[in-house]
């Protein structure tokens, strides 16, 4: 499966704003035929499509409505029924909340491992797909651990396992599709303003504290480090990108 972008037909879920959406534009300016964007948020999708299509040129930005824990089968049939063959699957959606362990999981691991083997079924050579890549939003929470966001942690050691496992030299040799993740650090989003932690009423001010001192970085940094990780990066690879700095496998 070659390793650019032009001419792909892609999937984002979670594309509207933050990561997501830098992603899409990152991969538009590389050649991405299309973008489709996945999200619970209606009015930002469509206005973010809008802007893209403005940007990029008509019909190169595409939303749908979607609420990934419980619109893969609809979603997924329209997209196949409109597309022959979507190249590849960017999963991003997710939340940050320590105090909603269950929707934690349901979004961050159970939603993107339905939609990776949904996507991956249609991708595989072996099903007369044209293989394809599947790239998993992970973390530096996927490797590292302290003592603030237990939940969100053992969400993103999830997405890392399954990267791995389902990205295996094993199954990308028989099925022609590679999975791929990428780490960030912290990063200035939606998503990492006002964290709930697990425990709020007795750790909230030291883990202000502690995020004050890590390497921020701006979304920029990180689509820049999706569009690397996808040209450069073997299946079952995981990618860091921090505080700006060079990608490096991890």
């Amino acid at each position: 499966m070659a390793r650019e972008l032009n001419n792909k037909v892609v999937v984002i879920t979670g594309g509207a704003v933050g990561i997501g959406c830098e992603i899409a534009g990152r991969y538009l300016q590389r050649g991405a035929k299309v973008t489709i964007i996945l999200d619970i948020d209606e009015i930002q999708g469509q206005e973010t499509a809008r802007n893209l299509c403005t940007k990029y040129g008509a019909n190169r930005a595409i939303f749908m409505k979607c609420d990934v824990t419980k619109d893969l089968e609809t979603v997924s049939k329209k997209i196949f029924e409109s597309f022959k063959s979507v190249d590849v699957l960017v999963n991003n959606a997710g939340i940050l909340n320590d105090q909603l362990s269950r929707k934690t999981i349901n979004i961050n691991v159970q939603a993107l491992i339905d939609w990776s083997i949904t996507f991956w079924n249609h991708m595989r050579k072996e099903k007369n797909g044209k293989g394809g890549t599947i790239l998993n939003l992970a973390s530096i929470y996927g490797y590292r651990v302290d003592p603030y966001l237990p939940v969100y942690q053992a969400s993103k050691f999830a997405v890392m396992g399954f990267t791995k496992s389902l990205g295996h030299e094993y199954n990308y040799r028989r099925t022609g599709v590679r999975v791929i993740a990428i780490c960030p650090g912290f990063t200035e989003t939606k998503l990492t303003t006002g964290v709930k932690t697990w425990d709020d009423e007795y750790i909230a001010e030291d883990f202000s504290n502690f995020v004050q001192k890590q390497l921020w970085q701006k979304v920029d940094a990180v689509g820049n480090a999706a569009v690397e990780a996808f040209e450069k990066g073997n299946s079952g690879t995981a990618w860091l990108i921090e505080g700006g700095n060079p990608i490096a496998e991890v």
